[in-house]
């Protein structure tokens, strides 16, 4: 009788330490859930990704095969203009002034 109760004693101690470290343990369920948590923060970087991606396709497409849109990118990313143009370019608040207005437009 004395070795049922040992026995039973010893198991309901097991059984506790296992049942805390399942719970508790990185390989528990709280850390189950924290690695559920990651895995959502990187399928949404890996969504946001992917929707940058098919933006970034679709204006090469247009860059390569619109000669309107193509235009339109050189002259406002990189300041060109036609010969018959003056180009005024004013200093964005707290950076520096550009040098006299037209003097960095280029001609096609």
């Amino acid at each position: 009788m004395l070795r049922r109760r040992a026995l039973l004693g010893l198991l309901v101690v097991i059984n506790l330490v296992l049942l805390i470290r399942l719970g508790l343990s990185e390989q528990g369920f709280l850390g189950y859930l924290e690695l559920d948590d990651k895995v959502q923060e990187l399928e949404h970087k890996i969504e946001a990704a992917d929707n940058r991606t098919l933006e970034l396709s679709r204006e090469i497409r247009r860059l390569k095969s619109d000669r309107a849109y193509q235009e339109k990118i050189i002259r406002s990313r990189m300041n060109y203009v036609k010969g018959n143009e003056v180009l005024y370019i004013f200093p964005d608040s707290g950076k520096e002034k550009t040098q006299g207005a037209g003097t960095d437009a280029k001609q096609d």
